[in-house]
């Protein structure tokens, strides 16, 4: 039990980031995890999945090498994933989906905020923004893309597409 609803926060953990136009209901669907191994710390409140973990709830799909949840006394969990890359992807109302990834993903659950690493690309159709490092914070619904002066922040915005997602709200 304590397994299955701290992996229910990991399956949540990217859509409620996209939550204002996320597919109603993914978070009430099932949460399938499928980890090649899976161990538990009771002691210390840490699950770990690894080897090739997928992770599915409704619309929500998630790829990571590994993924741990953490929880400290007191607080709300953290979410590590890593891979080469971290995958995730998720429908919205408009039926449009949303892709994301990065080496690594960070989602502190008490912050409600989520870091994406090492080469972070957020897409939605044609649309995106590529960076070294992309923030979210869900409570303040702002977006940071940063480089760290190795490389440059790419967006490339398709107006169209753009205009077709705010007349179907």
């Amino acid at each position: 039990m304590k397994i299955m609803m701290k992996s229910a926060i990991f399956a949540t953990l990217f859509s409620m980031s996209l939550s204002a136009y996320a597919l109603k209901g993914d978070t009430d669907q099932p949460i399938n995890i499928d980890s090649g191994s899976q161990s538990l710390d009771l002691e210390n409140n840490i699950v770990v999945f690894s080897d090739n973990v997928m992770i599915t709830q409704g619309s929500i799909k998630i790829n990571a090498a590994k993924v741990t949840i953490t929880r400290q006394e007191g607080k709300k969990e953290t979410v590590d994933a890593s891979g080469s890359p971290v995958t995730f992807q998720q429908t919205l109302d408009n039926g449009k989906p949303v892709n994301g990834k990065g080496n690594s993903v960070h989602y502190d659950l008490g912050a409600e905020f989520l870091t994406l690493l090492g080469n972070a690309e957020l897409k939605q159709q044609d649309s995106f923004i590529k960076a070294q490092k992309i923030t979210y914070d869900v409570k303040k619904q702002q977006l940071k893309a940063t480089s760290g002066g190795k490389t440059r922040v790419k967006t490339i915005l398709i107006p169209n597409q753009l205009q077709d997602s705010k007349k179907k709200k």
